[in-house]
């Protein structure tokens, strides 16, 4: 398989301080991430990306990163269902570093490394799919956005590296 490279975000830092945090569903070690804030590789594997996202993601998030329908709206237990992963959700509009800590920890341990209380129904994938996998499905939704829409989310990311991840 050919791999992919994000040109637009640096691969200078390491994912090593990725292996510090404890188990899926609790926070992380804050040490470790800003010892070591995970950023997207130079090289990506977007076809396994693909075929990943169909394994684990597309159960919640739709085959065609659709998401789940009134996806905008809380259903009775006050939790949001899956969003869409398209250019129409709100995946862009989010730093590589908290989508991919939104994957490897989950929803809630996410949040709140960035300081906001919410439940949310979305796993902790971190001991299912390594950090290199977590970061091909990454690349491979990134893949599908249009062009103004990859550019506006890694100016996102740009900016969050350059603030250390605040």
């Amino acid at each position: 398989m050919k791999s992919w490279t994000l040109i637009a975000v640096p691969a200078a830092l390491s994912l090593a301080g990725a292996a510090g945090w404890s188990a899926p569903g609790t926070a992380p070690d804050d040490a470790a991430l800003d010892a070591d804030m995970p950023v997207m590789p130079a090289a990506v594997d977007v076809a396994q990306g693909r075929s990943l996202y169909a394994a684990t993601c597309a159960s919640c998030h739709g085959p065609n990163l659709e998401g789940q329908p009134d996806w905008r709206s809380p259903g009775p237990d006050g939790r949001f269902p899956a969003p869409p992963h398209d250019e129409t959700g709100h995946t862009w509009h989010h730093p590589d570093r908290v989508l991919f800590q939104y994957t490897k920890v989950g929803g809630q341990a996410a949040m709140a490394l960035q300081g906001v209380e919410f439940d949310s129904d979305m796993p902790a994938f971190g001991e299912i799919l390594t950090d290199q996998e977590i970061w091909n499905i990454l690349a491979y939704i990134q893949t599908t956005w249009p062009g103004r829409t990859r550019a506006v989310q890694a100016e996102r990311t740009e900016v969050d590296l350059a603030n250390g991840g605040n």
